[in-house]
């Protein structure tokens, strides 16, 4: 029997996920500050490899890059066509030998092993209960672990909205009678998000916002005949409020106390 919180499984829309969010503009966009920000990691940069759990991978973006820095990476998802897709891409790029592949939810995921190093990217706004699962990565993390949590912003999507005249859909708190496949179902409050974080033994170390600029475009072909100049913009922009906090999404690098 599914958990509550599995969340939105991908195996019938997976390859629309990889034309339409991967390998477009919005995915390098969003890919080149996820790995801005994970470079800074220290524990990421040593020579000595670490162990890595990549919870609701996907087709493995992120993951692969930090396996061809020499990380070995335990990859779950819900999803067996996503893993299928995460298998051919680490094979593609020579990093099959990093990766332990499993089927499985977040909230399924066995507790006998800790890891000093987690990312959950664009999963919590497709669970049900976000905060339980906050709860359950808080008890997969060692002390002093380091939590990369990426979610899908609720006041950027009410500000993109608001921009584009759907005044009717906000007064209604963002919700349809039919959802369309690609939207994330739960959009998060970052407030609320950060409060659960305090609920927790857990540190929030930094706040980045992910596409600050991209969704908003008038123009909407300058994020490709401009794309390194856009891209340049939301790398310098990204930390610095208020454009942080309108991110499309939000990343937070999350750390356990001891």
């Amino acid at each position: 029997m599914p958990h509550k919180n599995d969340g939105r499984n991908f195996d019938d829309i997976a390859t629309k996920f990889q034309k339409n969010i991967y390998h477009t503009p919005k995915g390098i966009i969003r890919k080149q500050i996820l790995l801005r920000d994970l470079q800074e990691i220290p524990c990421l940069s040593l020579d000595e490899p670490i162990k890595i759990l990549d919870l609701g991978g996907g087709e493995g973006t992120i993951s692969i890059e930090l396996a061809k820095m020499g990380h070995e990476i335990v990859l779950c998802d819900i999803s067996e066509t996503m893993l299928s897709l995460s298998k051919a891409n680490a094979h593609k790029d020579g990093v099959s030998s990093k990766f332990t592949w499993l089927q499985t939810s977040i909230q399924d995921y066995p507790e006998d092993e800790k890891f000093d190093f987690i990312l959950c990217h664009a999963v919590f706004e497709w669970l049900e209960d976000p905060q339980e699962a906050l709860i359950k990565i808080s008890r997969l993390l060692s002390p002093n672990g380091i939590l990369s949590l990426m979610f899908y912003n609720k006041s950027a999507m009410r500000l993109g909205n608001i921009l584009y005249g759907n005044f009717d859909y906000v007064r209604q708190g963002m919700k349809v009678k039919k959802q369309v496949k690609l939207n994330p179902s739960h959009p998060l409050d970052p407030e609320t998000v950060f409060q659960w974080v305090n609920e927790l033994p857990l540190v929030l170390l930094s706040k980045t916002g992910v596409r600050c600029f991209h969704d908003y475009l008038f123009d909407r072909q300058l994020d490709e005949s401009r794309l390194f100049e856009l891209l340049d913009m939301e790398l310098t922009y990204s930390r610095i409020e208020p454009y942080a906090s309108i991110g499309k999404y939000i990343h937070c690098l999350i750390r356990k106390d001891k």
